[in-house]
């Protein structure tokens, strides 16, 4: 495209003949190559893609990159080809072709940095959920260009030629939502790596710091926790209402001192995480009116002339 932008502004009319048809037709061959391309890898569900020598468990998510990768050059150019400088002025229809090169950069980025971190089978759910997130919106990205295409017609061709097997990907399942819930809140080596070079104080006044406090104190204390329920759910522990729960287990012999600072340390952290700011009824006008001056000197009377 700019080979031929730079030919129409070439001074010399017959290099510039030369120079716009030579681009042309290149461009010309390119259309159809990717058109030819993103058909054949949509019907093999992109098994014949080349792929790097990867990890296993990211194979397939390269040769689906490629697939991807194609039916976007596809209908950039047949967007561009059709509307021309229309295309500019359709703005959702340019921004889904954008979100679809953004979630292309992303899955690249992911597993960039998956194989380059070692490739670890423990850090696979975070990379598997990123994947399957990233190209179920580039799917709904590019099944929104097709559906808001002005031509009904080239639009359906492009559904043909873009899914012709359907919609390859879906949301990321729960399980592996669960696991990756599980990665970010225990501590572990797979949550060192994705926090590393990330700001953590370690004070329990700072908000990042209060949540990490509170992260470490509730995980040490779930155990204590469960075996509270425990004994209320075997009758040994009997709790009135209203009472002090964690003090009470521990009158009754059910936790011993050491484990009820923890429990309480707990129960602080978490009290202090999920305190939202509050405001008085007035949103804080009382507050700002500067106090009452007392004992001031009266002002001095001034007579009539």
């Amino acid at each position: 495209m700019l080979k031929e932008i730079a030919a129409t502004r070439d001074e010399d009319h017959e290099r510039a003949s030369l120079a716009f048809d030579e681009a042309l037709f290149g461009h010309i061959g390119f259309v159809l190559s990717n058109f030819a391309r993103t058909f054949v890898l949509g019907v093999t569900g992109s098994h014949i893609a080349p792929c790097p020598d990867v990890a296993p468990e990211t194979f397939r998510y390269y040769q689906q990159l490629t697939r991807f990768s194609a039916a976007l050059a596809f209908l950039a150019d047949v967007s561009m080809g059709v509307l021309g400088g229309a295309l500019k002025r359709k703005e959702k229809l340019s921004a889904r072709l954008g979100d679809v090169l953004s979630y292309m950069f992303l899955c690249s980025c992911v597993l960039k940095r998956y194989q380059d971190e070692g490739a670890h089978p423990a850090d696979a759910p975070l990379m598997h959920w990123a994947i399957w997130d990233a190209m179920f919106k580039a799917q709904n990205a590019l099944e929104g260009v097709i559906s808001n295409f002005p031509n009904r017609i080239i639009a359906a061709i492009m559904w043909r030629t873009v899914f012709p097997l359907g919609r390859p990907y879906v949301v990321p399942s729960d399980r592996c939502g669960h696991e990756v819930a599980r990665l970010l809140i225990e501590p572990s080596a797979t949550r060192d790596r994705l926090t590393a070079g990330v700001y953590l104080p370690k004070s329990e006044s700072d908000v990042i710091g209060a949540i990490e406090a509170a992260v470490e104190a509730t995980l040490a204390a779930e155990p204590i926790e469960a075996r509270i329920r425990d004994a209320q759910k075997s009758g040994t522990l009997k709790i009135k209402v209203g009472e002090d729960r964690p003090a009470a287990a521990q009158a009754a012999g059910v936790i011993n001192a050491e484990e009820l600072t923890v429990v309480r340390r707990a129960k602080r952290l978490l009290d202090q995480i999920v305190r939202v700011d509050d405001f008085a009824q007035d949103l804080g006008v009382s507050e700002m009116r500067p106090p009452a001056v007392t004992g001031a000197a009266p002002m001095p009377r001034r007579e009539a002339a």
